[in-house]
């Protein structure tokens, strides 16, 4: 099956990192670029194209996770990559 990329709205996890990171410009600059997200599950939407994650050449390549609240979506983390990239938002109450 073809994975299907379809556009995405990131203004509600923006305004949460405004709130929660406000140290953290660069990373809310990169919020706001996820416009193109592949939805994997309920669980976890990728903004980055994960095949052979933190190899060579990889698009992957992992640096840290952030860790959000929200009222609606309880926390949220992210996947953020070298180069202050966002690899995809986590929703942990979705997760089995």
């Amino acid at each position: 099956m073809k994975e299907k990329w379809e556009t995405y709205n990131p203004n509600w996890v923006v305004k949460i990192a405004k709130k929660q990171i406000p140290e953290r410009p660069e990373i809310i600059e990169a919020l706001m670029r996820c416009t193109l997200g592949l939805k994997q599950s309920r669980a976890y939407i990728y903004f980055v194209d994960a095949k052979n994650p933190n190899q060579p050449n990889s698009k992957w390549q992992f640096e840290e996770n952030i860790t959000l609240e929200d009222k609606k979506n309880g926390t949220v983390v992210l996947d953020i990559l070298k180069g202050n990239k966002i690899g995809g938002i986590e929703f942990l109450k979705f997760v089995k």
